[in-house]
């Protein structure tokens, strides 16, 4: 019989993530992504001891429409900022098949130069079906990076259009990708997406794409101007770039920092983060709750009896919750 290694004490799992020791940094972001009890009891004092290392990383989240390139712009953005003297972490989050599970795990193959740079660290992690492509621990993921002295996290997001607002709840920076001359098909999806960017960049402006790309960027300007200024403090820029040659990389970094600038001398940067942490604290609380009712011994058999009468329409949904609810003694009988 095969037995599964023994877990390393918090003590280890503490030191090694916070030396920076690759394979007890991945071992400490599997048992935060892992739904194991005995892995969950160790994860969470090991979030609370590595929570004074954390925080000074620049947090950027990435998204765009499939095939806009994401995967090569953050292969060349942060190979460009390892070669500055960053240490970069990627949180890739790869599409789960709805059937499996399992996800296709590919943007770690996507981004050869970083795959092996010694001052990057590629995480793929599957979105296993969470609205708008985060894994449920990314949050997590880019904490343990940040303790183990990572100082730029780059968190890519499928970019399927569900709900983007979950990345920009967890970023300092939220950069989205357009695709020039993408056509009218991808404009309702854009502009909901443009409302969330700080920044907007037009990538593929090179070759013969080049021009379409600037002429595109001009557009997203006129719009942007007509929806206005999200944040006092910052108008949205929009520019051109290509992750395949890094022109405009340069100038999209230099927008980056100075966003995170602007929000500190504005004192938006510290209550986005203090909001984001109570934004979690909320999204982790519901995220037991569910938890409780699916393991609740009363309720496994009941639930999806109350759910077959909501979907019949036997059953309004107000009183079903209610009904769930008093099970759990969150409401008197």
């Amino acid at each position: 019989m095969i037995h599964a290694p023994a877990l390393p004490s918090l003590d280890e799992l503490v030191d090694g993530v916070r030396a920076g020791r690759r394979a007890m940094l991945a071992r400490a972001i599997t048992l935060v992504e892992s739904r194991k009890a005995a892995h969950r009891a160790l994860a969470e004092p090991l979030l609370q001891a590595l929570l004074p290392f954390t925080g000074g990383a620049v947090r950027v989240g990435i998204t765009g429409v499939p095939g806009v390139g994401k995967s090569t712009a953050i292969d060349s953005l942060g190979t460009l900022l390892t070669g500055k003297g960053h240490r970069v972490a990627v949180l890739a989050v790869d599409p789960s098949s709805a059937r499996t599970g399992g996800s296709i795990l590919g943007d770690k193959t996507r981004m050869a130069r970083l795959a092996v740079d010694e001052r990057a660290f590629v995480r793929p992690s599957p979105s296993a079906g969470t609205l708008g492509g985060v894994a449920a621990r990314t949050r997590e993921t880019l904490l343990i990076c940040e303790a183990a002295g990572y100082d730029v996290v780059l968190v890519e997001t499928v970019g399927v259009g569900q709900s983007e607002t979950a990345v920009a709840e967890m970023t300092d920076t939220f950069l989205v990708l357009m695709l020039p001359g993408a056509g009218d098909e991808l404009q309702g999806l854009k502009k909901g997406i443009i409302e969330l960017a700080d920044i907007v960049a037009v990538n593929k402006a090179d070759g013969d794409g080049g021009t379409r790309a600037r002429a595109a960027a001009g557009d997203y300007r006129a719009a942007l101007h007509v929806l206005g200024a999200r944040e006092a403090h910052w108008s949205t820029p929009v520019l051109a770039c290509s992750g395949l040659t890094g022109e405009g990389l340069e100038e999209l970094w230099a927008q980056v920092r100075l966003h995170g600038e602007r929000s500190r001398q504005a004192g938006a940067f510290a209550a986005r983060r203090s909001a984001q942490q109570v934004g979690w604290m909320w999204t982790l609380l519901d995220e037991r709750m569910r938890e409780r009712i699916r393991t609740h011994a009363g309720l496994r058999e009941d639930v999806p009896k109350i759910t077959a009468e909501v979907a019949a329409g036997r059953l309004a949904p107000g009183l079903a919750a209610a009904r769930i609810a008093v099970r759990l003694g969150l409401e008197p009988t």
